[in-house]
């Protein structure tokens, strides 16, 4: 597995975050396509944000790269948004909290 974590501070990262946050729906629909998606997570900060996407290979982690990357320019230009921090790897641990049954 792959993963990718976008960190975003600086100009225009809480402006960002309150859009993202207007149109999850959206974004939520845009990150269903990513191919090979694991999970995704958005995450505001008091400065911005970070979003992790997790993914079985690194082809779908720079797929949703692309997503991203499209969807602020199309959508988010006017915000002069400073480029993120990009973090990504190999996962070497995932562990997940197991799901109680009702």
């Amino acid at each position: 597995m792959h993963a990718v974590v976008r960190t975003y501070n600086g100009h225009g990262a809480v402006a960002l975050f309150d859009l993202l946050d207007s149109r999850r729906a959206e974004i939520e629909a845009l990150i269903r396509k990513v191919p090979g998606l694991v999970s995704y997570e958005m995450i505001r900060t008091r400065v911005g944000g970070v979003s992790v996407t997790l993914c079985e290979s690194k082809e779908g982690t720079d797929a949703s790269v692309d997503v991203a990357r499209d969807w602020i320019k199309a959508n988010a230009g006017h915000l002069r948004v400073d480029p993120p921090m990009v973090s990504e790897g190999e996962v070497m641990v995932q562990i997940a909290a197991a799901r109680q049954r009702a």
